[in-house]
């Protein structure tokens, strides 16, 4: 148990908990970080439910993200009910909801942040081992049954694949909810192109919360404590105790040793896994979670995928729901767990979900279809062109556009998507964006409320043309992966072939509708005037904050030019969909 004596440490009994706050938890290299723990009033053992991340223990939701909560209470009032929401954070389980459930809900300050002091260095090995150290102390404390679960969105999920690989003795089930599972691909570079979601988020999310800003920082709601500890750091102390994210992210274009380290061989998980991803999450973590869950070396391992915003089955009855019955099987012993292997939420034009289980991932039945890009009518056929023709276009421009003829009936495209195009830049390199985009009768474009963007565009998928190397062993037809690791030439006028990894989706389509692809060398923006909502001072126009745009990254003189894409006998591009049939 720990030390009472602690300065920090607090026990109350309130609102039928017992909360310990600040409790201390020694790394193994001798440092503190601290946590918040959250038990039943009655003495026993119970599982434990644990994150470890840099948002702050002691923010609560809407303090830092107000425009979220206020989302929550209007849209979703159903999360509000059976809780007085007073000890909600970010990203985290409500202790309310679990503890009468019989659970242990402990939040720790992950090393640099909060109230935990030491350097950020976010994703690190040094991050892994301590989520592996907080989770063998929490396994052997008096209130505890032994066994630990992760449970998180984000950040919080991102790092239990990280840790989960270490297997923890004590670590006995996992829940990634919405969690990228490779740092290079997913949260750092788009097929190459730096990712700017990073940059943006790191500033307003983790800088804000840094160990040492003391005063500067918030006064937590839930405690009465400063958020980021007591302790004043200057400036340049605060600078030295955490990475440069965005520098470092340009300091290393390639797959090298820094993406390596942060990155694990996901066949190394063993523990049982219920990896929950969001269609609407196509630029960070959707693919992660299908990836991770593909990997897994887990006997045990299921994948779910929903849609909405990025939080909000994480916190609905839908949700909370198969996190209580997943737990309660693997860290009670209870007979809970009978969910099929996949199940999905499947998006209809109008909003609304379709629920259905599958049994693998992609599904068995998927008829891959090649829908051919005609550049000389811009249609989008089933059939391969005959005339050879090519289409040109600004690579800072809205690039070239593929419209299908209306459909006829009802399509259903789910799974992973893969574009074989053939292409030539008039400079030394080129990024190439890939949009599936689908069109009502009006012409006007279908979105989706999509994790960090009210209309989400259906899917993306990017390439940076030096980057077009494949690793031929981890490819397939569906999912072509690009190795990274070294660049090849690029001569202007010269036509490549190009493999571009689209990131999977879900949608019914009518008929009426038609399908489109659109190939460009920026992200494609949503027509209009606007206003649009922003984050981090970005317009969302259909890819929220998950845009590519440092212009110290995407130089103008190397990555403004022209592209152009071939539709010629042996060079006809045409982009693969996951059609299924459900007769």
């Amino acid at each position: 148990m720990y030390d009472n004596q602690d300065r920090y440490v607090r026990t109350v009994d309130q609102d039928n908990m017992r909360i310990d706050w600040d409790v201390p938890i020694e790394m193994n290299d001798g440092i503190v970080l601290r946590c918040d723990v959250y038990r039943p009033l009655s003495d026993g053992t119970y599982p434990v439910l644990m994150t470890y991340g840099p948002y702050g223990k002691g923010l609560h939701f809407e303090q830092g993200y107000a425009p979220l909560w206020n989302r929550i209470a209007t849209a979703y009032p159903e999360i509000l009910e059976g809780t007085s929401g007073k000890y909600m954070t970010w990203e985290t389980v409500d202790p309310e909801k679990w503890i009468p459930e019989g659970y242990v809900v402990i939040r720790v300050d992950s090393r640099g942040a909060g109230r935990s002091p030491g350097r950020i260095d976010c994703w690190s090995p040094r991050e892994s081992q301590d989520f592996y150290d907080c989770i063998e102390w929490a396994g052997v404390q008096r209130w505890s049954n032994g066994k630990v679960g992760l449970l998180g969105i984000s950040y919080y999920a991102m790092n239990q694949w990280r840790v989960a690989a270490m297997n923890p003795p004590h670590l006995a089930a996992i829940c990634p909810f919405e969690g990228s599972s490779d740092y290079y691909r997913e949260a750092a570079r788009h097929g190459g192109i730096k990712h700017d979601m990073t940059s943006l988020w790191y500033p307003l999310q983790v800088e804000s919360l840094q160990h040492g800003l003391g005063s500067r920082g918030h006064t937590s709601r839930m405690t009465g404590e400063l958020v980021s500890g007591p302790a004043e750091l200057t400036q340049q102390e605060l600078d030295e105790n955490r990475i440069d994210i965005r520098q470092d992210i340009l300091d290393h274009e390639w797959y090298d040793e820094y993406y390596e380290e942060r990155n694990v061989d996901l066949a190394d998980i063993s523990v049982p896994l219920l990896s929950c991803g969001n269609w609407g999450g196509n630029a960070l973590h959707l693919r992660g979670n299908v990836e991770g869950f593909l990997g897994a070396g887990s006997e045990h391992k299921w994948l779910e995928i929903h849609g909405l915003e990025h939080f909000t089955e994480f916190y609905t009855e839908y949700g909370r729901s198969m996190q209580l019955a997943f737990f309660d099987h693997f860290l009670k012993g209870e007979d809970t767990w009978h969910q099929a292997p996949v199940h999905l939420r499947l998006r209809n034009v109008d909003g609304t979900f379709t629920d259905r289980d599958e049994q693998e991932w992609p599904l068995a039945r998927t008829q891959w279809t090649k829908y051919y890009l005609d550049a000389d009518t811009m249609r989008l056929t089933l059939t391969e062109p005959l005339a050879s023709s090519h289409a040109t276009f600004a690579a800072s421009g809205d690039g070239a556009t593929f419209t299908s003829a209306p459909l006829t009936e009802t399509l259903e495209i789910t799974g992973p998507i893969a574009a074989k195009l053939f292409a030539a830049s008039s400079t030394e390199d080129a990024d190439v964006f890939v949009t599936l985009r689908v069109f009502d009768p009006n012409g006007d474009d279908v979105t989706f409320v999509a994790a960090n963007d009210p209309h989400g565009l259906v899917a993306t998928g990017w390439l940076r043309m030096s980057h077009r190397k494949l690793d031929e062993t981890r490819s397939e037809p569906y999912r072509p992966w690009h190795s990274h690791d070294e660049a090849l030439p690029v001569v202007p006028g010269e036509v490549y072939e190009l493999d571009v990894e689209v990131w999977p989706t879900s949608v019914i389509v009518p008929a009426g509708y038609t399908i489109a692809v659109t190939v460009s060398g920026c992200d494609v923006e949503l027509p209009g005037e606007g206003p649009w909502p922003g984050l981090y001072g970005v317009e969302m126009r259909g890819n929220g904050i998950y845009i590519h745009q440092d212009a110290e990254e995407r130089i103008p003189a190397v990555f403004g030019g022209e592209t152009t894409l071939a539709s010629v006998p042996e060079q006809r591009s045409y982009v693969l969909l996951p059609v299924i049939s459900n007769e």
